[in-house]
């Protein structure tokens, strides 16, 4: 009998233990595990999250730098063609200064070659008068007035 009586004994105890740990260590057991699933699953959630966010800001980066690489082939392209109208307009710009420089130097030569002429009438005419008084002083004689005619066209 000592066999049943340990036995049952031992069921007992066992029954109390059992007992003991479903009412004290159980739902403060079961409380950490939930506890931890729930963080678990809020982490995972926030991972998630996360990934979707990041792919999010992966897409508006993307728009945003090919926003900027438009811009920036637009800008420069603004900017070739402001180059090429500038010299575009400085050409323009030359050949107008080029041509106003070039009736300016015509109208001076024209203005030097007037000044010669008229230097020259006024040379000729001094000659004239000065063979006219040379012819009237002299005598009519046909042969100094050739000799003083060819005098004054070595002279002019």
């Amino acid at each position: 009998m000592n066999f049943n009586l340990t036995l049952i004994a031992q069921a007992v105890t066992f029954a109390v233990l059992i007992l003991v740990i479903v009412k004290f260590v159980w739902p403060p057991l079961l409380k950490a595990i939930e506890t931890r699933q729930k963080e678990i699953a809020d982490g995972l959630a926030a991972a998630q999250e996360g990934k979707s966010a990041l792919e999010t800001a992966s897409k508006k980066s993307e728009v945003a730098l090919n926003d900027a690489k438009q811009k920036a082939s637009e800008i420069i392209g603004q900017a070739e063609k402001r180059a090429n109208e500038i010299v575009e307009e400085a050409k323009t710009t030359a050949k107008v200064e080029a041509e106003r420089i070039k009736e300016t130097a015509k109208s001076e030569i024209e203005q030097e070659v007037n000044r010669a002429k008229e230097g020259l009438r006024a040379q000729v005419s001094v000659l004239a008068i000065s063979g006219a008084e040379k012819i009237l002083r002299k005598e009519i004689d046909a042969k100094a007035h050739t000799a003083i005619l060819t005098q004054l066209a070595a002279e002019l």
